[in-house]
């Protein structure tokens, strides 16, 4: 078990690594059109500092270990709450989100001796992200549910990986999201 935990490891890194890339890339590829340099530099310097530094960064535990499945369900919840917030009731991706991460923080105290509880808003809130996709990436709720999906095995595998960065939340949503989409583009 220890050699496929550590094959996981090794491949949500590999893969995480590779979503932000591809983010990089895409705002790369938009600023090289639009002849904005300093954008490009900038954005070409940090693809080079994720590539070369990562080695001398301590991403993640030594051991390797799992989320349980009962705290990643509540990633479809936050997205969908999100979702309908900004594409129905019309408050806008990032005010949705805000609500959806204020009313998930109060959770815990509900009881605040629930180890179960303080898990959830993490959770939650990584389902706002991609409930703050537009219409145009996500016209449905079936793909914010598959996008979800995903996004909710990724959190399950990378639980003790990449610790104290941020964007973690956020990178596992757009892998979620870029990922049903490149399904969708394929079929």
């Amino acid at each position: 078990m220890k050699k496929a935990g550590k094959a996981i490891r090794v491949f949500m890194v590999a893969f995480l690594v590779l979503i932000q890339l591809v983010l990089l890339f895409i705002t790369l590829k938009e600023n090289v059109e639009a002849d904005n340099l300093a954008a490009v530099g900038l954005i070409a310097l940090i693809m080079v500092t994720i590539l070369c530094g990562g080695r001398y960064i301590d991403w993640h535990h030594k051991e390797y270990t799992y989320e349980k499945i009962a705290v990643a369900v509540w990633i479809p919840v936050g997205a969908v709450m999100c979702y309908a917030l900004n594409s129905y009731v019309g408050l806008g991706s990032v005010l949705s989100a805000g609500i959806v991460g204020t009313v998930a923080s109060f959770l815990p105290e509900i009881n605040r001796k629930s180890a179960y509880l303080k898990k959830m808003p993490p959770a939650i809130y990584c389902g706002a992200f991609i409930g703050m996709s537009s219409m145009a990436v996500a016209p449905s709720i079936g793909f914010i549910l598959a996008a979800s999906a995903l996004s909710g095995v990724i959190y399950i595998l990378s639980k003790n990986l990449f610790l104290g960065m941020g964007g973690k939340l956020g990178t596992m949503a757009f892998g979620g999201v870029i990922l049903v989409s490149l399904i969708n583009w394929l079929v």
